[in-house]
């Protein structure tokens, strides 16, 4: 009997847990589910697009001078692809020679002409150099005149059977060596004014100096640049197209280019097609020159738009639009023309000014009351 008991109050003990602990979860957890519920609508009446209600109002003559009548119009739309301002024509501005730096007369930013100095190096060793050679060049001509003066007089004496044959051959050879000597030393010389020469740069075309990447007393080596220079008017958008619309573009299109830094649109025309897709991509790298270029540098983004159909779509004038919560609705004239339906539509992102697409709840040639 005591046994009996004991499991009584056992059982009596756990079903008290469970009413204090477990059932307020489960109470809890169902009222949130209920609250979910309410807040996603579910109890709510649903009103689909284009349902239609009608309204206790009828068409008057005052009305009639504020109907509009909605169209339908075709609309070429655009694929849009990112890309990077580059010019075409980038140089690098590099000594031949290693020579110290005196002086950069540009400086990022400049805008400079073909032929206009832009660098001068240290001619100073160089200078020398050439001094040296054009000594040496004037002591092997003296050499020349000499052996062929000579050579002249040998010969006389060759004539009057005086000299020997050998003795004449030689003098014939000193003359040859002390022409070959000179010859040597004028290409020296030469050579010595050509990398003279090299000491001063100048630009090789116009255009604008992007960046300075030496200064003044630094020793420029050759092929090291120390200016870059391109022609702003050589930029062009460089963009990967996707391959179902690359394929449909040649060279010589005329497309827009939008810069966004600007909110500005600039005609541009196809320049180069890059023939090899990149696999992961599946791009095409398109190339377009732009017409105009004022205002714009190089490294700037860019939009390239690309015709990529026509859409077809209704067009309602947004005075008729009223708003009823998120919902939006018309009063449109009904079949009869005499009686105003209350009809829910939905409308896209497309249309003109004062125009918005509707994508339900219309068709074309419905008339809509105006309320603005």
């Amino acid at each position: 009997m005591a046994s009996l008991q004991e499991g009584t109050v056992k059982a009596k003990l756990v079903l008290n847990v469970i009413v204090k602990t477990v059932l307020p979860l489960v109470l809890g957890l169902g009222v949130m589910v209920l609250i979910i519920a309410w807040m996603a609508g579910m109890f709510d009446q649903k009103i689909q697009p284009g349902a239609t209600v009608r309204v206790e109002r009828k068409l008057t003559p005052d009305l009639t001078g504020q109907l509009s009548t909605v169209y339908e119009v075709e609309k070429e739309y655009f694929a849009e692809a990112v890309g990077t301002l580059r010019a075409a024509t980038r140089t690098e501005i590099a000594p031949r020679i290693l020579a110290p730096i005196d002086e950069i007369r540009v400086k990022a930013g400049d805008l400079v002409k073909q032929g206009e100095l832009l660098i001068r190096l240290d001619p100073r060793d160089l200078r020398s150099r050439l001094d040296q050679l054009q000594s040496a060049l004037e002591a092997a001509r003296v050499a020349m005149a000499q052996a062929e003066s000579d050579l002249q007089r040998d010969m006389k004496l060759y004539e009057k059977k005086i000299l020997p044959a050998n003795q004449f051959e030689q003098s014939k050879t000193a003359v040859n060596l002390a022409k070959s000597r000179v010859q040597q030393a004028e290409q020296a010389v030469s050579g010595a004014e050509v990398n003279l020469s090299y000491t001063t740069i100048e630009a090789a075309q116009d255009g604008m100096i992007v960046d300075r990447l030496a200064e003044p007393g630094d020793i420029a080596q050759p092929g090291v640049p120390i200016l870059v220079l391109y022609d702003p008017r050589s930029l062009r958008l460089e963009a990967p197209v996707m391959e179902n619309l690359a394929v449909k573009l040649k060279v010589g299109d005329t497309l827009t280019v939008h810069i966004d830094a600007l909110n500005r649109d600039v005609t541009a025309r196809v320049d180069e097609i890059v023939p090899q897709a990149e696999a992961a991509s599946r791009s095409f790298l398109v190339k377009v020159a732009l017409t105009d270029a004022e205002g714009l540098y190089e490294g700037m983004f860019g939009r390239l738009r690309i015709p990529s159909g026509v859409r077809r779509h209704l067009c309602l004038n947004t005075a008729a639009i009223q708003h009823l919560g998120q919902l939006q609705f018309v009063d449109a004239v009904a079949a009869d023309g005499v009686t105003l339906e209350r009809r829910f539509i939905t409308t896209g992102r497309f249309g003109g000014p004062g125009h918005v697409e509707v994508l339900s709840g219309l068709e074309a040639g419905n008339r809509v009351v105006l309320h603005q």
